[in-house]
């Protein structure tokens, strides 16, 4: 399939693909549908830059969200802007307004520069926006000019066009600027947009013998961006996933609680997946026991976030006994955003997040180089185990953690950092509204649809 953002043809076929994988196993599946916001697709992006005895043309990868350039591209001036912080832009002042900013980056080394990538581009682009600037384009930040996909910060409600330039063509241009040569940069972004439209999950489900109603969720993204095979992101859990539905089927286990394995779309774009699957089930999420989401890789297992629920890690202790000789095991209370996990939590739901190795995770995050290579499949296989084991102890224990109520949520919210990453994911608006995790107190719960 490779490839296989939300909206197009290859994800299409993925989902068809993942139905007839489960029904294959023998494992009963179908595909639910949620909505989407908006359409965006890159059909082409490119760029030259021209000043005075200059000119060249750097390979360009347009934003998720980035609005498309007029036939024939869109020219401006491109200035420096440092990395893109207060002082940075203080510095080049009005100059800003109807150019393109070029922001330097460090390269990126781990997941944790990840994140910072995340945090720092929110901050930045607000700052470019009040600007008033044409579009931003920033540095690549990953080895060998790999160019990548990271949504706008704002998603849908972005009006500018944004790139990645990969990393040697915009050290060039950073160069040249700050050696006094004036450039302009002509930027041709050719997209595929539109208004809401439908996507789909695609779930498997293990039916629960005592306990039927109650359900663990086991959560991997099916969607990918488009630059790469999606393999570390998300196609090496998402075939674990149907893997381990097919291998409980085959031994004819019987879980007490239904285990559902939930292979979400949308996820790239914001999580859109396992949004609409909160909302289309909202009657059932206090029958929901823990929902879980492994989308950090092909790294062995190094543990769960357990996401603010200091209740669940002796639990996640117990469940992982079986599997004592593939750890150690650690399990981090604190909450995380960013993935599958994050609607469930928000609805209080107990949630878990596999905490992974990262391996070759980082440099080829969202990038062309993302493929199956990338992937180890000894660890896939042993990460299959923790999972299973996990699965297991949380569908048979006799205990289950109460949902938590919004007021709870908030003091999560409150007393964490986990508002500022709701802010650098472009979550914060609709959890203030009411519209996503639990509805605001004096609105109901909406009916499952």
């Amino acid at each position: 399939v490779g490839g296989r953002a939300t909206g197009s043809e290859a994800n299409t076929r993925a989902v068809e693909w993942a139905l007839e994988r489960f029904r294959a196993a023998g494992v009963t599946a179908r595909a639910e549908p949620f909505p989407m916001p908006a359409l965006w697709l890159e059909r082409g992006a490119t760029a030259s830059l021209q000043g005075q005895g200059v000119r060249f043309a750097p390979r360009v990868a347009a934003m998720p969200f980035s609005t498309a350039t007029p036939r024939g591209g869109l020219t401006a001036p491109l200035l420096e802007v440092g990395r893109g912080t207060e002082a940075d832009f203080k510095r080049v002042g009005a100059k800003a307004r109807g150019a393109f900013l070029l922001v330097e980056t460090d390269e990126l080394k781990d997941v944790d520069g990840l994140f910072r990538e995340y945090n720092e581009a929110a901050l930045i682009e607000s700052r470019a926006f009040t600007a008033g600037v044409a579009g931003v384009v920033y540095m690549g930040s990953r080895p060998g000019n790999q160019l990548y996909r990271h949504s706008v910060s704002v998603g849908p409600r972005n009006t500018r066009p944004m790139m990645v330039m990969e990393r040697d063509g915009a050290k060039r241009a950073l160069r040249l600027l700050r050696a006094g040569t004036a450039l302009n940069l002509t930027a041709a972004l050719d997209l595929s947009t539109g208004g809401p439209y439908t996507s789909r999950n695609v779930i498997g489900e293990l039916r629960g013998t005592t306990h039927p109603d109650e359900v663990v969720v086991l959560g991997a993204h099916l969607d990918s961006w488009d630059l790469g095979g999606g393999a570390l992101d998300n196609g090496a859990n998402v075939a674990m996933l149907i893997d381990l539905a097919r291998q409980m089927q085959r031994l004819g286990l019987k879980p007490a609680r239904t285990l559902r394995f939930a292979l979400w779309n949308g996820e790239e774009q914001g999580m859109y997946g396992s949004a609409g699957y909160t909302r289309t089930h909202a009657a059932e999420l206090d029958r929901h026991t823990l929902a879980l989401s492994v989308d950090i890789g092909c790294g062995r297992i190094t543990g769960f976030y357990t996401n603010g629920r200091p209740a669940l890690v002796p639990l996640v202790d117990r469940a992982l006994k079986p599997v004592t000789g593939l750890g150690p095991f650690t399990q981090v209370d604190v909450p995380v955003v960013g993935t599958d996990n994050f609607d469930f939590m928000m609805h209080g739901v107990a949630n878990l997040i596999a905490n992974q190795e990262p391996a070759t995770y980082g440099p080829n995050y969202h990038a062309r180089s993302d493929e199956f290579e990338q992937c180890d499949a000894r660890t896939l296989r042993a990460n299959a185990a923790v999972v299973g084991a996990l699965a297991w102890g949380f569908a048979t224990m006799d205990e289950k953690l109460p949902r938590q109520s919004r007021a709870e949520v908030e003091a999560l919210v409150r007393d964490t950092d986990l508002g500022e990453q709701m802010q650098s994911f472009n979550v914060w608006q609709e959890w203030t509204a009411g519209t996503r995790g639990h509805p605001l107190e004096a609105r109901p719960t909406p009916a499952p649809r």
